[in-house]
């Protein structure tokens, strides 16, 4: 035997030794089936290669572990942190039994859904729904930067920017002049950025820097250090958030780069959904920034500066919901799932990757084979091929259950949206997939207006227009190859 093949033999060996003590370990930990089997099949197909992909993303991290959520949240209430923390906890429980008792919601056919998805996410994530909100709807990021840059001109007090991704880019450096211009005025500036979804940063250091060397305070959120065997690398912040002087706030999908606006030759025209909030739920967004500043810096940020008593804004139900991997909750999985059980007449959702899970896709077709109209809006342009190949392979179900699929083909939609008949509508940086269920640090707009959800209605029926349907039929006729890169893809879908 030759030594390079007893090296070989010898990797091997080690390989799925290593594979079953860590398999025996994920076994023990009682997780998802489909993510535990993916897994075990990684370690068997890719011996050696699939311990380095489990020792980067594989490792459950969650909660206490590395977010430590309940040092945490001892630490925040003995420092004294947040006292209107422990206010929006009262006033989650104070809404929740108004519920129970029937004095918040009628119990009536047009007010069960609500009252559900509403008692879900108090109980779940902690955050109340309040009406004192204004909510504008911005379909790309030319109305979104447009409105956003008008508001950072005119703010006196602070500006608080929490985003996915931040590119060097034109609109980049549009916003980073300004921000440096409103900061040598005096206004408080902090930016918190995910260390991932800007990796370009690791190695082009100047924009940011020239930001801070202005004052502007910037931190990147669970930095990715090497060597990437701590577990952080899976955990994302995926949220974007901005608010100004505490009174207007904006959430959704889109990031900050040139592709947003458009101007990506690959990707033409970029079709996103962003909201921009005025009045009382604005104060949520601002204590979820906060809460994760806290975590990233420990600073403690409690002054009355950042939340203003509310003017009188308008009409609008919200609810903002944070989710991720320090709750002991996936509240928008939960939520998503339970408006999905309770519609009626229709379920419209946008969005750029589809890979739900056996929940979620159950209800899904249960709500079609019911009769309720259920339509996906879906990018005919790939951004990511391995989670397009494992979207696709959930088609077959929503097809065959006699759901729709529409492939958006004026350029790329990005857009994040779920409508349920004429009453609950939810946008923010959640996709309907896996990752941002389980995995990334997410924020979403659960709008109970009526008014809303028909803009979104009327904004998702001009989508339509823009794409074309998969039928089950031409869906059924694709080719064996494409078939086979499906199945395999939705094999490893779980950790996508």
């Amino acid at each position: 035997m030759s030594i390079g093949v007893f090296l070989f033999l010898s990797y091997l060996t080690i390989s799925y030794i290593v594979g079953a003590i860590i398999s025996m370990s994920i076994i023990l930990e009682n997780r998802d089936p489909a993510r535990t089997v993916t897994w075990l099949l990684i370690f068997i197909l890719l011996p050696g290669i699939g311990l380095v992909i489990y020792a980067i993303l594989g490792r459950n991290m969650r909660k206490r572990k590395l977010f430590k959520t309940q040092k945490l949240a001892s630490s925040i209430r003995e420092e004294k942190v947040f006292e209107n923390l422990e206010r929006i906890e009262e006033i989650a429980n104070t809404e929740q039994s108004t519920i129970n008792t029937n004095q918040l919601l009628n119990e009536n056919i047009e007010d069960y859904s609500k009252k559900r998805v509403i008692s879900l996410l108090l109980n779940t994530g902690k955050l109340p729904f309040t009406t004192n909100n204004k909510v504008s709807v911005y379909i790309d990021g030319n109305q979104k930067f447009k409105n956003l840059l008008e508001d950072i001109k005119n703010a006196k007090n602070h500006i608080h920017l929490e985003y996915f991704i931040i590119k060097d880019s034109e609109i980049g450096r549009e916003l980073k002049d300004l921000l440096i211009k409103k900061s040598n005025e005096g206004v408080k500036i902090r930016i918190l950025y995910d260390d991932v979804g800007c990796w370009r940063f690791w190695f082009y250091r100047k924009f940011f820097n020239e930001m801070k060397e202005n004052g502007i305070e910037i931190v990147a959120f669970l930095p990715a250090k090497f060597p990437l065997t701590g577990g952080k690398l899976n955990y994302r912040n995926h949220r974007k958030i901005a608010i100004i002087d505490g009174k207007i706030g904006y959430t959704g999908g889109l990031n900050i780069g040139d592709e947003y606006m458009g101007k990506n030759k690959k990707f033409g025209y970029w079709r996103d959904t962003h909201i921009k909030i005025e009045g009382t739920s604005v104060y949520m967004l601002q204590m979820i920034f906060l809460t994760d500043w806290y975590y990233t810096t420990k600073e403690i940020i409690t002054e009355d500066k950042y939340f203003p008593s509310p003017q009188r804004c308008g009409n609008s139900m919200v609810q903002i919901i944070a989710s991720g991997p320090d709750s002991d909750w996936e509240s928008i999985r939960y939520a998503y799932f339970s408006a999905i059980c309770q519609a009626k007449k229709s379920i419209y959702i946008e969005t750029p990757y589809f890979i739900p899970d056996e929940s979620i896709l159950i209800a899904l077709k249960s709500a079609a084979l019911s009769g309720v109209d259920v339509r996906i809006v879906f990018p005919k342009i790939a951004d990511h091929k391995i989670v397009n190949n494992a979207s696709y392979s959930y088609f077959d179900d929503i097809l065959k259950s006699g759901g729709k699929v529409y492939l958006y083909t004026k350029g790329f939609i990005h857009s994040k949206i779920m409508t349920i008949d004429d009453k609950i509508a939810s946008t923010g940086s959640a996709n309907m997939d896996l990752r941002s269920f389980m995995l990334n640090f997410e924020i979403n707009a659960f709008i109970y207006d009526k008014k809303i959800v028909e803009r979104m209605n009327k904004d998702f029926f001009e989508d339509l227009n823009s794409s074309e349907e998969l039928t089950l039929d031409e869906f059924s006729k694709r080719k064996l190859g494409k078939k086979v890169r499906e199945s395999i893809a939705r094999l490893f879908s779980p950790i996508l």
